[in-house]
């Protein structure tokens, strides 16, 4: 569990860093940026918040909250509590139209900053679980690595950056918006900035 935590924040942080991302949109207070390396596709949606970033940090680590502005959750329980800073959890998604509704099981690790300019992380990805095998109803999906990276920009604003590293589970929900016919990115950028603040 301790190096399932570790690679976890260290798979975030090293999406981060990564070299080689174009900025695709320019909305008031949201940039999205993406980058292509092989088949796997990241995103990174980074939002101005006018909140103090530990209290950005403590609703955004919350999965429980994650319904009220992402509405891809249609239900989001805990199914363990492996520490302070971790949990796992069971999603599952509305169906998207001709696919089948999709659950996954994923661990959030929360790590507040050891210095000063580093930010809050919050990291996710997949796990599997004995206890909640993959059930016909849903599509189970895996979560490679997503999560949020919130930066304090003064005591009452912050910079939230979202990552998402695409995986073929989550695609039928990003490509309409990525060829812009939809803007749900966008809609959910909006959505947590407006549940935030």
């Amino acid at each position: 569990q301790a190096y399932l935590s570790y690679s976890n924040i260290a798979a975030l942080t090293h999406l981060a860093r990564k070299p080689g991302w174009d900025i695709t949109k320019t909305l008031d207070n949201v940039k999205i940026w993406t980058h292509e390396e092989g088949a796997v596709l990241s995103f990174k949606v980074e939002m101005q918040v006018k909140v103090p970033s530990h209290v950005a940090f403590s609703l955004l680590s919350d999965f429980s909250l994650r319904q009220r502005w992402d509405r891809h959750f249609q239900t989001c329980e805990v199914l363990q509590a492996v520490s302070e800073e971790e949990k796992i959890y069971h999603v599952t998604s509305a169906p998207m139209t001709g696919h089948q509704p999709r659950d996954f099981v994923i661990l959030v690790s929360q790590r507040q900053p050891s210095r000063p300019q580093e930010p809050y992380t919050v990291a996710v990805r997949s796990v599997t679980l004995k206890a909640m095998p993959p059930s016909p109803e849903f599509c189970r999906s895996e979560i490679l690595c997503a999560g949020f990276q919130i930066y304090s920009n003064s005591s009452t604003s912050c910079t939230v950056c979202y990552f998402n590293q695409v995986t073929s589970g989550v695609m039928p929900y990003l490509a309409a918006n990525l060829t812009g016919s939809s803007k749900s990115i966008e809609d959910t950028a909006l959505e947590c900035i407006k549940f935030l603040e």
